[in-house]
């Protein structure tokens, strides 16, 4: 049976050890909530131009770990580029709490500075050369951090 299957119990395991991490914008118009296996969490940091701006250091998680809680409607998005990316902010103070990367469409990229809840114990930063985008991401496995 498709419950005593071992895809399912290791899929059991790993939703029961989800943590719980709750985020705003500054105002809290826009709350969100996002799941990690663990209370560490690998944040990137990213040397590209609206990176570099906004100081956007980030971890990845995929689509299905992230909840927009309220603020759908205060929410404006920015694109340029490619506009792979979507970088949706507060119009009422302008904080961009999480994003759609370019590396990662079937994800998010979520601003550690912006999670609220004493839930993250520990931060390892990673690098990426955004700069030099093409070459970086054929390197990098930043790409593998949206996947369930």
């Amino acid at each position: 049976s498709l419950f005593r299957s071992n895809e399912y119990k290791s899929y059991l395991r790993q939703v029961s050890s989800m943590i719980t991490h709750l985020g705003s914008c500054h105002c809290g118009a826009v709350r969100f909530s996002v799941e990690t296996p663990t209370s560490t969490v690998e944040v990137w940091r990213c040397n590209c131009s609206i990176c570099t701006k906004k100081q956007n250091h980030h971890f990845v998680v995929p689509s299905s770990r992230f909840t927009l809680l309220q603020g759908r409607d205060n929410l404006t998005t920015y694109t340029f580029n490619t506009h792979t990316a979507k970088h949706p902010f507060c119009r009422t103070c302008g904080v961009e709490s999480f994003y759609v990367p370019r590396s990662n469409p079937d994800g998010y990229g979520i601003m550690v500075h912006c999670i609220d809840s004493n839930t993250i114990t520990n931060v390892i930063y990673r690098e990426f050369d955004g700069n030099n985008w093409e070459k970086e991401i054929k390197g990098s496995d930043i790409v593998k951090q949206s996947k369930e």
